[in-house]
Order: structure tokens, then sequence, then C-alpha cells
């Protein structure tokens, strides 16, 4: 992770652009880094697509996901999905929401999302659905309030992904580059596990132990995808 909240802020505006630029977020969907400071508060845009934000549409909220400093901007209506997932989890330092059309499918289904390749071997612990009815009846599926938020958090539990149903689904990383490769490789896994599957045979997916081995070989490789996605998507003016 970057040493200054100035090149944290350069690597949260580059994942929006990545996550834009590889298909995973459009008009919507978002992504969060903790503060390096403050573990108590995190950095997200102010509501706008993706692809267009900018530095300075950088918000900074505490853990209940409240606007600090005053700042008076337009927040997304779904920033608790960061706030209660950070307060849950200290070892998440950045989260992505998405609504990749790939992993949708996975949600509404009794097929689980497993890995089918190397390259999404962070999801071998399991992805859990989360089913918003379960604890407040019939919504807009949004997560507009701390408590749902809370009970999405639950539901992701110390997984690296949790698929809301009728939605999308939540990634989250140690860093950016982990987060936004976490994000990338859900949908690819889940677009490559459908192909298998309509195929009609039988499905092998990764092993527990084949996968561990490869999440631990992956920790040393992430920079690699991630310089290329900064440098196609994000480069400096």
């Amino acid at each position: 992770m970057p040493n200054t909240p100035a090149e944290l802020i350069d690597d949260l505006v580059a994942a929006n652009r990545i996550l834009a630029g590889l298909g995973v977020v459009d008009g919507f969907g978002h992504v969060s880094v903790r503060h390096p400071d403050h573990p108590d508060r995190y950095l997200l845009s102010r509501s706008l697509a993706p692809e267009q934000v900018s530095a300075a549409d950088i918000m900074v909220f505490d853990l209940r996901s409240s606007a600090l400093g005053g700042d008076p901007r337009t927040p997304y209506l779904e920033r608790f999905i960061h706030g209660e997932i950070y307060a849950r989890r200290p070892d998440v330092q950045s989260v992505v929401h998405s609504h990749a059309a790939a992993v949708v499918p996975f949600a509404a289904s009794t097929v689980p999302l497993r890995p089918i390749y190397h390259m999404s071997a962070f999801l071998r612990t399991g992805v859990p659905v989360f089913e918003i009815r379960e604890k407040f009846g019939m919504t807009d599926m949004l997560i507009r309030t701390n408590a749902q938020g809370a009970a999405l958090a639950e539901k992701l539990g110390d997984q690296a992904a949790v698929l809301m149903r009728g939605h999308g689904y939540c990634v989250v990383g140690s860093s950016i580059p982990e987060a936004v490769f976490r994000a990338y490789y859900a949908q690819l896994n889940a677009d490559l596990q459908q192909r298998a599957i309509a195929l009609g045979g039988g499905v092998i997916y990764l092993d527990d132990e084949e996968a561990a081995k490869y999440d631990e070989t992956n920790r040393g490789v992430l920079n690699r995808p991630w310089t290329l996605w900064k440098a196609r998507f994000a480069p400096r003016a």
C-alpha cells in the first residue's frame, strides 16, 4: 500500500478507471480503501460513474458511513456496504461492489460459485449469498442503511467475496490491487463456470489445497496485472 494519502488516492482513482475498463463496473458500482492513517475511516468517491472519478471526487467517511469535514456532496446510496465491512473486518483494506452480469446468476441459483481455474483460487473457501429479504423483507435490493450493511458484512464473514441475490457481489482485499484483481477474476470465473456447466459433463473444480498454493504464489505477482491495468486504463497525463 502506498505510504501517503496522495498516492493512495491516486490508486483509488486508478481502481475506478480500471474496473470500468475491465467491464467489472459501468455507470454503477464502486470501490473504496481504508484510510492509511485512520483505520476508522475510509475513502470513497462521491456518487459518480466510476470511469469519471478523479482525485477531487474522493470523500472521507467514518465507519458509520457519515461524510467527514462537512462535505456536502452526494455520496453513494450504498456506501454502508463499505463502512460495515471495514468495521467487521480489520484485515480488509479495500472493498469493491459490482453488478457484473456474469456473477448475478450464481446469486439466484442453488449452484454455488466455485473456483474453476487458478486465477480465482481466492474463491476456494466459499462464496456465501446474501438474501436481503431474510432480515429486511421487501426492499429495492439496495444496501441503504448501516443495519443492512452489517447484515451483508456478517454474511461475508471471513471470506473474500459475497454474492447479493438479485443485485451483484462484493469482494474484499488486503490492498486496492488485490480487491481489483478479485473483482475481475470473480467475474471471469463466473463466466467460465457457466460455460463448463453448459458443456453437460461433470465439472472439476480446484481442490482446496491447490487453490491455497496458488493464492500464496499470487501474492508475489499481483503487481504485474495491476501495473498493466494502471498503464492501460489510468495513465498519467
